[in-house]
């Protein structure tokens, strides 16, 4: 919703600027107007394509036409803001309702493969390859590798993409990639079937991850690294032995 909040006040900025004489002018201005036109018109269309609203061209151009001429238009600006809200929050109430449906039978389906467990908290856990170090708690930092996806396959986040793994506190993390991960052995791989109450619930995340969403982490545990209190403790000691 944030983006399309953003299109709007670019339109409003552009209304401001161009003025009434900004539409019958167009023509005269040749190409270029003519071609920042059209960008401007993909950059919007992008923006809006992302909330799952449906559009009335010929509505959506006399809206425009009318903010853009300073004609009367049919609502207020907050009406009109309102309505976007309303319209907005019907789609991802219908799309959440879809995403748990699907989500439910995925994981229905998936937990009956060989090698998934499913823990108490409804988190699914398959070993890719075991490893032989040290579990991780949830105050430690790891530094992993891993790949998200959602369950049809396309990725969200991933460090491969950079070849650099990264450190992550377990703590400030989701709940389900956290307990996932205090599973795992130093060394070892591991996929990550998350339901939407231990992810991003009914609010997704950004423009893929949908309300009520299952996602899906293959996570590589390369290390556990030292926790902050306990590197805190470390630096206190050498600095009280180098007192003495």
């Amino acid at each position: 919703m944030k983006k399309i909040y953003c299109a709007i006040l670019v339109l409003l900025g552009a209304a401001a600027l161009c003025g009434a004489e900004g539409i019958a002018e167009e023509a005269k201005k040749g190409s270029e107007r003519e071609e920042m036109s059209y960008a401007f018109g993909m950059v919007v269309a992008g923006d809006v394509k992302e909330t799952g609203l449906e559009f009335n061209y010929n509505a959506f151009v006399r809206g425009f036409r009318a903010v853009m001429e300073r004609e009367k238009t049919r609502y207020t600006m907050d009406e009109a803001m309102d309505r976007i809200q309303t319209a907005f929050e019907a789609v991802q109430a219908e799309r959440g309702e879809r995403n748990r449906i699907e989500g439910v039978t995925f994981l229905a389906e998936n937990g009956k493969r060989p090698g998934v467990v499913t823990t108490e908290s409804g988190l699914q856990y398959e070993v890719v390859s075991g490893g032989n170090g040290e579990k991780p708690d949830l105050y430690d930092i790891v530094r992993v590798n891993y790949r998200g996806t959602t369950v049809d396959g396309t990725v969200f986040d991933t460090t491969y993409d950079s070849g650099e793994p990264v450190e992550i506190p377990l703590n400030r993390v989701i709940p389900g990639w956290a307990e996932g991960i205090c599973m795992m052995r130093e060394g070892g791989r591991a996929k990550l079937y998350i339901p939407p109450n231990l992810a991003y619930g009914s609010r997704g995340a950004g423009s893929v991850i949908g309300p009520n969403a299952v996602i899906i982490f293959e996570v590589e545990l390369l290390a556990i690294v030292k926790d902050e209190e306990e590197n805190s403790e470390n630096s206190s000691d050498s600095s009280d032995s180098s007192d003495e």
